[in-house]
């Protein structure tokens, strides 16, 4: 078996099968003709002497051999661009790609104020953006298919390294002429008897509601949505109350829906930025956690050491200071 034979090329054609399923859109992901594809997978095949994928009419699956193969084709292949990094770095942080994942209950709030100013301050970095859950995520992290995530802390597991970004403080919604609605903040003790409407499982957003419904007397109702502007349209539509994050409040609808503060010491969730220790870009991800701190909305609040180090409830709760 002759291993020089083998190409990143063709490393990087068996992964594009393998994500996509299909030797057509990987020859699309990879900008080469399906001939051409197919031809350098099948020659990698016969270098290493064993079939990698099993071909069907509409679905392309890896073997038990190629699956094996293909996770240390993905590590070969961050490597050759670890290499492209270090240099980069040495002369610039935040160049060239970033894969970045985000969870949904942040994304499409953090996103549209972060990217602009990011742009304009690294011209020569591209966001490769993916969003998911949590614990998709983390896998994706070590599994070399991301770079960094922003999730909510704490996101543990082992070879990563997280950093705190703000806190983001909890707000109740309520329909308008609701008990909640007429308070100006509201109480833990004052969720006491209601159901309210969270996410589906596997939203870090909902343990965490659920953790704070438990203090509070509040149960979990029936109803499972899948994103907070579906949450958000229910409580309008006057089917109950929910927990939003401060920064999912930028488009209430004028009238349909009012939102009340909590009493301090206001329950919050804590964001970060996490990434693998072994990732040789961590001056480039350091650099994106002060950029985000430095722009952060006045309406969370941004971690000092002091903060990261102030005890905080399992619901994510900041107490006061002594």
């Amino acid at each position: 078996m002759d291993l020089t034979a083998i190409t990143f090329t063709e490393l990087r054609y068996i992964v594009a099968v393998a994500d996509t399923g299909h030797f057509g859109r990987a020859a699309e992901r990879c900008h080469v003709s399906q001939p051409t594809l197919s031809t350098q997978v099948k020659k990698l095949e016969e270098t290493l002497g064993v079939r990698l994928f099993e071909r069907a009419a509409r679905r392309v699956r890896l073997t038990a051999a190629g699956e094996r193969i293909v996770a240390r084709a993905r590590v070969v292949l961050d490597e050759i661009r670890v290499i492209g990094d270090l240099a980069r770095d040495q002369h610039e942080p935040l160049t060239g790609v970033l894969r970045l994942g985000v969870i949904p209950t942040l994304g499409p709030y953090l996103l549209p104020w972060l990217v602009p100013p990011l742009r304009r301050a690294f011209p020569r970095l591209r966001l490769a953006l993916r969003e998911a859950m949590t614990a998709t995520l983390l896998d994706e992290l070590m599994l070399h298919q991301l770079d960094a995530a922003l999730v909510a802390l704490p996101a543990a597991a082992p070879g990563l390294v997280a950093e705190p970004l703000f806190d983001e403080p909890f707000r109740v919604l309520a329909p308008p002429g609701h008990r909640l609605a007429k308070r100006a903040r509201v109480r833990e003790e004052d969720l006491r008897g209601e159901r309210l409407l969270l996410l589906t499982e596997g939203h870090c957003l909902r343990e965490q509601a659920l953790a704070l419904c438990g203090d509070g007397g509040a149960a979990d109702s029936e109803f499972r949505a899948t994103s907070l502007e579906t949450l958000r349209h229910l409580v309008a539509a006057g089917m109950g109350c929910t927990l939003l994050p401060v920064l999912a409040l930028t488009s209430l609808g004028e009238g349909r829906v009012v939102a009340r503060p909590f009493r301090a010491p206001s329950p919050s969730r804590r964001i970060g930025i996490v990434w693998r220790r072994s990732f040789p870009g961590e001056t480039g991800i350091r650099a994106l956690a002060s950029f985000i701190r430095a722009r952060a909305p006045r309406t969370v609040s941004v971690v000092t050491a002091e903060a990261e180090a102030r005890p905080r409830s399992p619901a994510g709760r900041q107490r006061a200071r002594p």
